[in-house]
């Protein structure tokens, strides 16, 4: 069965924090983060909810007066295909916002996120080295966006 993929609640902040504990090791977003964040009118966290419970989210940022957005972090178990779901979904809602692109950094060691990315159609424009906490490099990606039918984003109700 597919994930519905829905506004972030207030009510997932302890799952989403549970979560980006599994997926990542090092620089993670804090509970108070996600919290800010799903409060916040420029953040937009979606959620992935597979048989009831968050399977994956994902956070785009943006900046008024700014056509691009920024896709700061996207977490789902590897191989479940809600990463990519959660990529389009992170797309529409960007484009939907009247932006032309969307933006983010992924680590340089990261080969499978790496390989969504350019899959999805995002390029390579940067590198930024000792970007994370632990040293590691950032690869810098974007792509432009062009709405052709939103996906079915389900309200925070």
């Amino acid at each position: 069965m597919p994930a519905e993929i829905r506004l972030a609640r207030a009510s997932d902040v302890d799952a989403l924090a549970a979560l980006e504990n599994a997926v990542f090791e090092a620089d993670r977003i804090s509970r108070k983060s996600f919290r800010n964040m799903v409060d916040s009118a420029s953040a937009t966290v979606l959620v992935a909810v597979a048989q009831g419970v968050v399977a994956g989210y994902c956070a785009v940022l943006f900046r008024a007066g700014s056509r691009k957005a920024r896709l700061y972090s996207l977490g789902a178990a590897c191989g479940s295909g809600i990463g990519r779901t959660l990529l389009a979904a992170a797309e529409d809602t960007a484009a939907v916002r009247g932006c032309e692109e969307l933006r983010l950094e992924v680590r340089e060691d990261n080969g499978r996120a790496i390989g969504l990315y350019e899959k999805s159609g995002y390029r390579r424009f940067g590198r930024k080295p000792g970007y994370y906490a632990d040293g590691a490099a950032a690869l810098l990606y974007e792509k432009p966006l062009h709405l052709a039918e939103p996906a079915a984003i389900h309200p925070k109700a």
